[in-house]
């Protein structure tokens, strides 16, 4: 599969500008009270460990992730005192444990090979009693930049079809999510669906993102020949919603899981 992860500023034009509103809303559902110790697994370019700073009054907290280049980025975006950045991954989470009182993980889980360790480890750092959160992107449902894309790539490339996140990551459903925070032990398990507009000024903000080889649909539509990629394109901009204005207006939907330990 085309998953890379290591152009920090790449990813932030394909999805990094929709998780910051999507965390916005994640908290406001997840209500934590302020000064809590917090850990942010695949914080990423430091998307939702900002969030936290600037609305859920943190003691401290811990920003863990694999990717060098991203690790760069967070911690250049991200100067408040209270956030620390530790090289790390799922299957080994470089916190000891009790250590907090919230672990959350934003777009994530359905990367992690060993979900289940990850689960193992999220509740291992977290305090009795405290809580346990994620949230993924509803890629089979109603994230529309992903969905256009993919539904004009197999359209061309039937073989696309096992590419698609959609297919592969049957977890980012409610129920699967739920099933996975209940297997882990934690208790009061609930979910809920978090909705965010994805405007695009015109077909070039939408599509130059794709370009960059960041992430599974770009690194599909980077590994194509250039007449591959050029059909691709056109087939987009016939099939996308464009307003007068040349805007396209689009929405995402995210699935937002909860636990306490």
């Amino acid at each position: 599969m085309h998953d890379k992860w290591t152009n920090g500023d790449a990813y932030e034009m394909y999805v990094g500008r929709w998780s910051r509103l999507t965390g916005q809303k994640f908290l406001a559902w997840l209500d934590v009270p302020n000064q809590k110790r917090w850990l942010d697994l695949g914080c990423g370019t430091g998307a939702l460990t900002s969030r936290i700073l600037d609305a859920c009054d943190p003691v401290s907290i811990i920003g863990v992730e694999p990717s060098e280049g991203f690790l760069t980025l967070a911690r250049n975006s991200v100067t408040d005192p209270r956030a620390e950045f530790r090289q790390g991954a799922g299957d080994s989470v470089p916190a000891a444990d009790a250590a907090v009182d919230c672990a959350v993980s934003g777009l994530v889980l359905n990367f992690i090979p060993d979900v289940q360790k990850a689960m193992n480890e999220l509740t291992r750092v977290t305090t009795p009693n405290g809580t346990v959160a994620a949230y993924v992107w509803d890629y089979a449902g109603h994230v529309q930049f992903m969905r256009y894309f993919w539904d004009a790539a197999i359209a061309l490339d039937p073989s696309a079809r096992d590419k698609d996140e959609g297919v592969r990551f049957p977890i980012c459903k409610p129920d699967a999510l739920a099933d996975l925070f209940r297997a882990s032990g934690l208790r009061d398990v609930s979910t809920a669906p978090i909705d965010v507009p994805t405007p695009f000024e015109n077909f070039d903000d939408y599509w130059t993102p794709f370009l960059s080889g960041i992430a599974p649909a770009p690194g599909y539509c980077a590994s194509l020949d250039d007449e591959a990629r050029k059909r691709l394109k056109i087939r987009l901009e016939e099939a996308l919603p464009t307003d007068p204005d040349g805007r396209i207006l689009l929405a995402a939907r995210a699935w937002a899981v909860r636990g306490t330990r």
